[in-house]
């Protein structure tokens, strides 16, 4: 694993350094393949980056588009992060609708529609049962409890090894989610990290020495690149 941790002077550079981050890791992977995948994360901190892709010159027919993990509630609710990232980005370019994927939570069951979209990404990347495809990029976020996608600390999720989505729970709220070992078989892991809140977390995440199930970052280790952004009012105790 290749791991880099930057810490930049503030949120403004954090989102400018993410935007040329990921539009390399976009270039790089469209031209050795053909095309780039890319898995988004939610919350607040990387919307103003899914606004800035949104602003670019990209091969939009050559983008695929996945979440890392998807609050089990409608794609019209205000809490979905597919609807963040539609309005942010996916709605404002030409991207074919068949190369977005969300996760879909329309059945009423939450491990039935984790089972149906680990079966998509199968097909899509024609993998067999058991087997982990590699995404060009997953984005991540942390929150501060250390949790990262839906993988929050103490759960269940955090024990699956042989899936490539799981159910994940946040306060009795389920929620679909990356398993880890998805998450790591990625070329590139980014996670992006504002705030001072974030400080007393990542001083655990990259400890030599800590609790992986109580801070869940800790299990992202990708046979790829793994990339720490942080604003400085969340990395300002962090050596690279």
């Amino acid at each position: 694993m290749n791991k880099v941790v930057e810490v930049l002077p503030d949120k403004e550079a954090l989102i400018q350094r993410s935007l040329e981050l990921v539009l390399a890791k976009m270039q790089a992977a469209i031209a050795h393949r053909g095309l780039c995948t890319i898995a988004l994360s939610g919350g607040s901190t990387p919307k103003p980056l899914y606004e800035k892709i949104a602003q670019q010159n990209l091969p939009w027919d050559k983008i695929h588009v996945f979440w890392g993990d998807e609050r089990y509630v409608p794609p019209t609710h205000p809490d979905s992060n597919e609807r963040m990232a539609r309005q942010a980005w996916l709605d404002q370019v030409p991207m074919p609708a068949s190369n977005i994927h969300p996760m879909p939570t329309g059945s009423g069951d939450p491990a039935q529609d984790a089972n149906l979209h680990e079966a998509d990404l199968q097909a899509f990347f024609h993998t067999q049962p058991g087997e982990f495809p590699a995404l060009d990029i997953i984005l991540l976020g942390m929150g501060d409890d250390g949790h990262t996608a839906s993988l929050f600390p103490h759960t269940d999720a955090l024990q699956v090894r042989d899936r490539l989505i799981t159910v994940g729970n946040k306060d009795g709220q389920p929620r679909l989610t990356f398993t880890a070992p998805l998450i790591n078989q990625a070329r590139t892991v980014i996670f992006v990290v504002a705030g001072a809140s974030k400080r007393p977390a990542l001083a655990q995440v990259f400890a030599d020495v800590a609790d992986d199930s109580q801070y869940p970052s800790r299990l992202i280790q990708p046979q790829g690149e793994l990339w720490w952004l942080l604003d400085q009012a969340a990395g300002e105790e962090i050596q690279g």
